[in-house]
């Protein structure tokens, strides 16, 4: 065994020193390879990551949705739904909500204004999420001002700025008092924008929707799993989108290592021939070259690989992020906690490090197998 290990090591140190010997191809092609790397780890470990975020927060998102339609298009809901709703065997409560959008033309974006259910502000003040302090250099004590639906003018005091860890969901937020979000958009005291119903039996979500759906035929039922699988879909076709951008790229890069690969220099054939002149056999040959093709590609996929963690959980991957993330003047800026999916990595390592590393084999097989003298000549 021990020789065995011996025999193993001697061939590492040559295939390094043979490496070393042709260091401009060799670092050239793992530059390009560790580029090719860092490019799909960098889409993927993003992707992956905002789905596990995306995932935690539609965690708490409410299991069941009420909206009513007129004419096809989201209206406000009467109060009179909500007694329909609460009468439905399996639900255990069912309350209204005030939400909408407010087009602010100072910092030319939409904020998120919402009537929180819990700690609402008091008359006159709101709580404003980290983007809306940013975008309007805003601080605890200072005045915002807007027009409400009749023209007048509508102040509000900041009493408090949203914690900026939470700033994926409440970066636009804009949080008002109950009587305020009416004042400003005219909205009937027995109005709300939908309702959030929640269910006594997990397993009864489904059944408890139709009800509400046969019983109020104006209205739309939304399931938080619909949610779920919205985002998913929309995460799938971006990531999909860059990866059909990077496919050119993906391809270019085969084919260059398949070139490098397949088209041995006359300095290696001439190597190899040395080498079977002096005792080698050719599965030692093939070793041997085969060993010098699994560094490059090790090599580049660890560097390749790590480069694509900093570059996503410490750089907040700024290749990526417009195309992934979705496009905002108020731009969330938050930290993605780190994960790795180790399917990923495996999918993610098999197709760039095992193409390299068969296309060595064929063409030092065949120099191999050549008579040494034909090879040297």
């Amino acid at each position: 065994m021990s020789n065995w290990f011996g025999r193993q090591r001697a061939l590492m140190d040559f295939a390094v020193s043979s490496l070393a010997r042709r260091k401009g191809k060799t670092l050239g092609l793992l530059a390009v390879y560790t580029v090719v790397v860092f490019v799909l780890a960098s889409a993927m470990l993003f992707s992956h990551a905002l789905r596990r975020e995306a995932a935690l927060v539609l965690a708490g998102t409410p299991e069941v949705l009420v909206q009513r339609l007129v004419a096809g298009r989201h209206d406000l809901i009467p109060a009179s739904h909500l007694q329909a709703i609460r009468a439905i065997r399996g639900v255990k409560s069912a309350e209204g909500r005030l939400w909408g959008y407010l087009f602010d033309p100072a910092a030319a974006a939409n904020y998120t204004l919402m009537v929180p259910a819990d700690d609402a502000p008091a008359p006159g003040q709101a709580v404003i999420g980290s983007g809306v302090a940013q975008v309007r250099e805003a601080a605890i004590g200072d005045i915002m001002s807007f027009r409400a639906h009749d023209g007048q003018l509508v102040s509000f005091t900041i009493a408090g700025i949203v914690d900026p860890q939470s700033a994926l969901v409440a970066a636009d937020l804009f949080l008002v008092s109950e009587t305020d979000y009416r004042r400003l958009f005219g909205i009937a005291a027995d109005r709300f924008t939908d309702i959030v119903v929640t269910v006594r039996n997990p397993r009864e979500v489904r059944t408890v929707a139709e009800k509400i759906d046969a019983a109020l035929p104006d209205t739309r039922i939304i399931l938080r799993d619909e949610i779920k699988r919205t985002y998913e879909s929309v995460f799938d076709w971006r990531e999909g989108m860059v990866l059909l951008l990077l496919a050119g790229a993906v391809l270019a890069f085969f084919i260059f290592a398949w070139e490098k690969a397949s088209g041995l220099s006359a300095e290696e054939k001439r190597e190899i021939g040395i080498l079977k002149a002096v005792g080698w056999e050719t599965g030692d040959v093939i070793a041997l070259k085969s060993l010098e093709g699994v560094l490059v590609s090790l090599t580049a996929f660890l560097l390749g690989y790590l480069a694509a963690w900093l570059h996503v959980f410490q750089w907040g991957a700024p290749l990526f992020e417009p195309v992934l993330k979705g496009w905002s003047v108020l731009y969330p800026d938050f930290r993605l906690a780190p994960h790795v999916d180790e399917l990923q990595v495996a999918t993610l390592f098999f197709f760039t490090v095992f193409p390299y590393t068969l296309a060595n084999v064929v063409p030092i097989w065949r120099a191999a197998t050549i008579d040494p003298d034909q090879v040297m000549r």
